[in-house]
């Protein structure tokens, strides 16, 4: 607390004594202390009530009326009714045939797996040799001398299996040469992890948010006997091999006339013993349903420069928050600014405990704001006809709410720091932003679409923490754009990871964006590359 605040104000008789611009200066003084001590109260409030409506409160901002008092509750009227009993039936007793193991425990020959735990399907691996040969030949001219065995870890969704390839070692009997088929080739060259597993690990850390030291766990308790840091060296690897399709759809993102932008902060890379550095994932949307998520080690406002280029095309509208880097970057290349209605929205919310009348009156202009865009989706509207519905039915609304927060910030006598005061200068200061929608069919009214997709990135914060490196941020990045993109496309990420990662190394580079969610649906989805595990049975 600052020294005016506990600054004494003299008695009767020290008044007395004083002259009047002293005393003057005195009350001037106190009355100073007093509205920052009433600043500081208000203020102080407002956070308790922050961290109540957190803690036991409502987290939808949506506009809900208040109950009215004199309604009764259904309950009240209709007669609690005795359940009926339930009719039971006697079920004969069985017993089960105890499944019978035909599994060895000889561990010499696969150190990396407990056989008696873990199932193996074994693949047979036909010789060249013996192609177009019926089966009488093949025993006249050959004979099975041995088999060569290599192993290769894979994954069903929900169980780990280990892939068995038996090479046969065949031999001419003419001239005695020996023959056998090379081990099948896989994704990540000279690995025993099989496209299956590199997909369900990734879709197990970035879509069901569990981390590589809970899987490395869960593969100890199958039975298996691998390093943590060989599951980190395959989420790298497969991130690069997905680099190229992450640029691919991230250039598909800046050719979008229609943008949203956004930041959402991240652990990376260390910054001293027991800490780490903050950095930032910075996702961006485009207009065919796609989201990236770049990042970069802070926030600054070059950051949106480098992500969106110097020279947008000049129809370019970039939808975001009220954070100044998004309005310093239309200012410098002219694009157009539209901002997020539900951050406006959000302010009014927050003063409710402030000013519950005049904060409830705000949210129910911008609700029925809303209850038109919920119209327009309903009737499936688009294009001309959904401008023309906005022209109609929303700019009424939106002119008298903005009516509203000029006489409301003219007329009231509360101090800067009143949570309604913020909220009307901040709705005010963004005026013109928050009208792009009105006359541009193609601006959503908020980001929340972009809300929605960056979900999984606080989701990661909860469970995976951090990225030890920057360089794993930028991979998390990578997978998680693919992953989320798919979801937005109705795509399986576990089909779509297993597709495109042993399509990517024969894939011509020049038409590398086909193989971007977006793309790949309409190109390789009613026939994907499959692993060796698909169809295989135990």
């Amino acid at each position: 607390m600052s020294n005016a605040v506990l600054t004494r104000m003299p008695d009767a008789a020290e008044l007395a004594g004083m002259d009047m611009q002293h005393v003057a200066q005195l009350l001037r003084s106190q009355a100073a202390s007093n509205d920052a001590l009433r600043s500081q109260i208000e203020a102080l409030r407002a956070q308790i009530e922050w961290f109540k409506r957190q803690i036991f409160g409502q987290k939808s901002e949506r506009y809900a009326p208040q109950p009215d008092v004199q309604q009764m509750h259904l309950g009240e009227l209709m007669p609690v009714v005795a359940a009926a009993p339930e009719a039971e039936q006697d079920v004969p007793a069985h017993k089960r045939r105890r499944a019978r193991s035909d599994f060895t425990d000889d561990a010499t020959s696969v150190p990396f797996f407990d056989e008696a735990r873990v199932p193996v399907v074994s693949i047979e691996v036909p010789n060249p040799e013996v192609q177009g040969l019926s089966a009488e030949e093949v025993a006249q001219q050959y004979e099975v001398v041995g088999q060569k065995v290599s192993h290769r870890l894979a994954q069903r969704p929900g169980a780990y299996v280990v892939l068995k390839y038996v090479r046969p070692v065949i031999k001419r009997r003419d001239t005695q040469t020996l023959h056998c088929p090379p081990a099948p080739v896989g994704v990540i060259e000279g690995s025993r992890a099989d496209v299956s597993l590199l997909a369900g690990v990734m879709v197990d850390k970035f879509q069901w948010h569990l981390p590589l030291y809970r899987q490395h766990q869960r593969l100890a308790e199958a039975g298996f006997k691998l390093s943590r840091p060989w599951l980190t060296q395959l989420m790298s690897q497969a991130a690069q091999l997905l680099e190229p399709i992450y640029e691919a759809q991230l250039d598909s993102i800046r050719s979008s006339r229609v943008v949203a932008m956004d930041e959402t902060p991240i652990k990376a890379g260390r910054a001293g013993p027991g800490k780490m550095k903050a950095g930032y994932f910075w996702p961006v949307y485009g207009e065919h349903d796609e989201v990236c998520f770049p990042f970069f080690e802070s926030r600054r406002h070059a950051c949106v420069k480098e992500l969106l280029g110097g020279t947008p095309p000049p129809s370019r509208v970039l939808l975001s928050d009220g954070y100044a880097a998004y309005s310093r970057y239309a200012e410098v290349t002219g694009v157009t600014q539209a901002q997020c209605w539900a951050h406006t929205r959000r302010g009014f919310f927050e003063a409710l405990n402030a000013e519950p009348q005049a904060a409830d009156l705000a949210l129910k202009m911008i609700a029925q704001v809303y209850e038109v865009e919920a119209d327009i989706r309903e009737k499936s509207m688009s294009g001309e006809r959904k401008r023309l519905h906005r022209l109609e039915h929303a700019k009424p609304l939106v002119e008298q709410f903005f009516a509203w927060v000029d006489e409301r910030l003219a007329s009231q006598g509360l101090l800067p720091s009143n949570k309604l005061t913020q909220a009307l200068a901040y709705a005010r200061e963004r005026k013109a932003q928050l009208m792009v929608f009105l006359a541009d069919e193609q601006v959503p009214m908020d980001t929340n679409h972009l809300e929605r997709a960056l979900r999984p990135i606080p989701l990661g914060r909860k469970n995976w923490l951090f990225c030890w490196t920057e360089v794993g941020a930028q991979h998390a990045g990578i997978v998680q754009s693919l992953i989320t993109t798919c979801r937005l496309h109705g795509i399986e990420p576990y089909t779509y990871f297993v597709d495109v990662l042993q399509r990517v190394g024969q894939h011509p580079a020049r038409r590398v964006a086909e193989l971007t969610p977006r793309l790949w649906k309409q190109h390789f989805a009613e026939q994907p590359l499959r692993s060796d595990l698909h169809g295989a049975s135990l």
